[in-house]
């Protein structure tokens, strides 16, 4: 415990001398003026009430409320934040025993596992950890509860405590609550899928709950984070629900994951509405929960996910590490074979390169942009898979597994374009010259194999994208 102790101690001191008070502090100050969130006119993305666009990038932290107390939340939110995340996934009624397990500070959440006998003492910590949040200039993507109290589908402790007799009246009540707080973001579910009519009118009354106690169904942003399944998303049961802003997919904890697809999927939906991978592979997860002989993931494998399914037409994406979202430590439990305590897998390789993902969508304009492999004469797959997406004047290609590959010229806006590649290890940017946007180029990354994925950048020479 004294290592412990000491090792937090300097991890704190070396945040504040890399100057993560001020990032916070910015941060905080942006996020204040912008307003809520909402959908934006194209249906695909979010942005902020002013008109200013919003780059989803989350991790799972699903036992905040459950299991960290105030130091520890600080210290997660400062890390967090100054890695340019901008969304942490949490729940209220947590999976591991949320209901008979006490929180940090000796606290249920409810009297006689009732939904509707809440305990004060217990949301008033939420309270403090949302608001703490917007500090940071952090959303706070709530999940009222675990899917678990609803029905376990053979695992999750519960009990189940949600029906139709109470689920819309937990709903309401919630949403009054927090109807005021601008940096929340509702979400339904909680890792399950519906196993039939019952339970898509137990879930559609709990959302509706929260509309009700809100006011308003455009004060309330809100999803469905699903299990996987044949789509991976929520979109089967609840795309056409009024209540719905945009779709969440679990594309789950292989590496093989055809991400891409399943975005696809969701994109070309009609009414259009926003979607983006909410919980992908994990860092340092056991490889399809087999790590004796896949062994655990690494920061290429998050970095495929996030980058596939960004280009594919996501508005953004959830990271997420293993040790993190069930907050493991000294005195916890470990779940399905963690290789470190939270707090030292804060500063993992794939948390750490987020942030070029955040940087290099944030240089063009965010809100205009659409998947387009028509662009492209090679696509490959698996592991090889190369995806595109563009704006009016600007074009970017992830490579992979840094294999070779033509474009079609002329889609995007200027006669002669700038081209860089860009390192989404560590951000470098290598400028390659000017080209003609005309007829088809071949492109080669600079290498190629396991770890050594690249994206091409392209834009109208005339403008000042992506300028060193």
């Amino acid at each position: 415990m004294i290592i412990q102790l000491l090792f937090r101690i300097l991890f704190i001191s070396f945040l504040i001398s890399s100057g993560w008070n001020d990032s916070a502090a910015q941060s905080a100050k942006d996020f204040s003026l912008h307003g809520r969130l909402k959908v934006s006119a194209n249906h695909h993305f979010l942005e902020y009430e002013d008109g200013s666009p919003f780059f989803w990038l989350g991790d799972t932290g699903w036992e905040l409320f459950h299991r960290l107390n105030k130091a520890d939340v600080e210290k997660y939110f400062a890390t967090r934040s100054a890695q340019g995340f901008t969304v942490i996934q949490a729940v209220v009624l947590a999976e591991f025993d949320g209901l008979h397990t006490p929180n940090a500070y000796g606290e249920l959440p409810l009297l006689n596992d009732d939904p509707l006998q809440p305990r004060e003492a217990y949301f008033q910590y939420v309270d403090w950890v949302i608001d703490k949040a917007a500090e940071y200039g952090l959303h706070i993507a709530l999940l009222p509860t675990w899917g678990d109290k609803l029905y376990k589908n053979n695992w999750g402790t519960g009990p189940e405590i949600f029906d139709s007799s109470n689920a819309r009246n937990y709903g309401e009540w919630i949403g009054k609550r927090y109807k005021d707080r601008k940096n929340i973001i509702w979400v339904m579910g909680g890792d399950r899928i519906p196993r039939g009519a019952g339970d898509v009118a137990v879930w559609n009354d709990m959302a509706e709950g929260i509309v009700a106690g809100i006011g308003a169904y455009d004060k309330a942003l809100m999803t469905f984070h699903p299990q996987p399944s044949a789509t991976c998303s929520s979109s089967p049961w609840f795309h056409k629900s009024e209540w719905l802003d945009f779709n969440m997919l679990q594309t789950g904890h292989c590496n093989d994951a055809e991400v891409w697809r399943f975005i696809g999927s969701d994109y070309s939906l009609a009414p259009a509405k926003p979607t983006l991978d909410g919980e992908a592979v994990y860092e340092d997860h056991p490889l399809c929960f087999n790590a004796r002989e896949k062994g655990y993931t690494q920061a290429y494998d998050i970095r495929k996910a996030a980058y596939l399914s960004i280009f594919a037409g996501g508005f953004g994406f959830t990271y997420g590490c293993h040790a993190i979202w069930q907050f493991y430590s000294p005195d916890r439990q470990p779940v399905n074979g963690p290789l470190r305590f939270w707090y030292v897998s804060l500063d993992l390789p794939g948390a750490r390169q987020m942030k070029h993902l955040k940087t290099l969508m944030e240089s063009f304009p965010l809100n205009e942009r659409v998947p387009d492999q028509h662009i492209l004469l090679d696509t490959l797959q698996d592991t090889h898979r190369i995806q595109a997406t563009r704006g009016k004047d600007y074009l970017l290609i992830y490579a992979a597994g840094g294999d070779a590959f033509r474009v079609r010229m002329g889609i995007i806006r200027g006669s002669i374009l700038k081209a860089w590649w860009y390192d989404p290890r560590t951000g470098a940017k290598i400028f390659l010259g000017k080209i003609s946007n005309m007829g088809t180029h071949r492109f080669k990354p600079l290498s190629a194999g396991y770890d050594n994925d690249w994206i091409l950048v392209l834009s109208d020479a005339s403008k000042n994208y992506f300028a060193n």
